[in-house]
């Protein structure tokens, strides 16, 4: 039990460095693959749920500035507009997994629908990495992620997630 609660534990506080290890760990029969993936699905939710619900309904003090109180209604209404899309794709999107679910609590997404998105997504998520590691080094490879610009496709995931919010809504 004490290692699926670690599991959990790591998985809401950086991601897959520990969880990566924890399925070479089950893909050689050391931990039960089922519970690996359980609890690395249940972690990576908790993480973005602990966000989504420490500033839901408190965030609204960035209001007091000026500047980001002009974009309240623009982030707002992104978000609205592609809220289930967003909650699906944070898990994977590792420079945004914070953001996306400050984003959600700041445009009062149904806290139902962002449970049940973001569970899908933690399950979809622990259930590639657990694939990518059973595939091997090779699988990077196969997607052409292993060049020198790999690091830097996260980076610009935030810089255009960022700019897409703060664009007006088109009609």
């Amino acid at each position: 039990m004490l290692p699926y609660l670690t599991i959990v534990l790591f998985a809401v506080i950086e991601g897959e460095i520990y969880y990566s290890k924890v399925c070479a760990d089950a893909m050689v029969g050391k931990l039960n693959w089922a519970g690996v993936w359980c609890a690395g699905a249940l972690g990576g939710s908790l993480g973005d749920q602990i966000w989504f619900y420490l500033l839901r309904g408190r965030i609204h003090w960035l209001d007091r500035f000026p500047k980001l109180a002009k974009y309240r209604n623009r982030v707002s209404a992104h978000v609205h507009a592609h809220e289930a899309l967003m909650v699906l794709s944070g898990r994977f999107l590792p420079g945004l997994r914070t953001a996306i679910p400050v984003a959600c609590a700041y445009a009062n997404v149904r806290p139902l629908k962002f449970i049940a998105l973001n569970l899908v997504s933690g399950f979809a998520w622990a259930g590639s990495i657990m694939l990518f590691v059973k595939l091997g080094s090779n699988a990077l490879t196969a997607f052409g992620l292993n060049a020198w610009w790999g690091p830097l496709i996260p980076a610009l995931f935030v810089v255009l997630f960022f700019r897409w919010l703060s664009l007006p809504k088109r009609s």
